[in-house]
């Protein structure tokens, strides 16, 4: 079920991709270079800037439905898994023993500040 919403979501994201870039912005030319000045025959008087438009917004609430389908999926899948106890706990890495090394100490500074020469 993940992995077809996910597939349906990215599927949805190139297109919206797709369509912002080819739909013509105010004063710019570029979508006559698409077709979109020949297209008026095609999709009526108004051109293919309300139909763009009207397809841009329903492929976005497709991928918003989407993006709540795949946290909502993904949210039951966890709240099951940490049922279950699947979730790992936390293990602390353990140490070496202290004991097997010496370590040479050096003493604590006097309260006038100086630092105390090593042997």
């Amino acid at each position: 079920m993940y992995q077809f919403i996910l597939l349906i979501h990215v599927f949805t994201a190139v297109l919206v991709i797709a369509l912002v870039l080819v739909q013509q912005g105010k004063g710019a030319t570029m979508g006559a270079a698409f077709g979109s000045g020949a297209s008026q025959t095609v999709f009526g008087s108004r051109g293919s800037g309300s139909f763009l438009f009207r397809l841009t917004i329903g492929l976005a609430a497709v991928f918003f439905i989407t993006s709540i389908g795949l946290n909502s999926v993904a949210m039951h899948t966890y709240k099951q898994d940490k049922d279950k106890n699947v979730v790992l706990p936390f293990v602390p890495a353990q140490t070496a023993p202290a004991a097997a090394e010496k370590s040479e100490q050096v003493p604590a500074p006097s309260k006038s500040g100086d630092i105390p020469a090593r042997k």
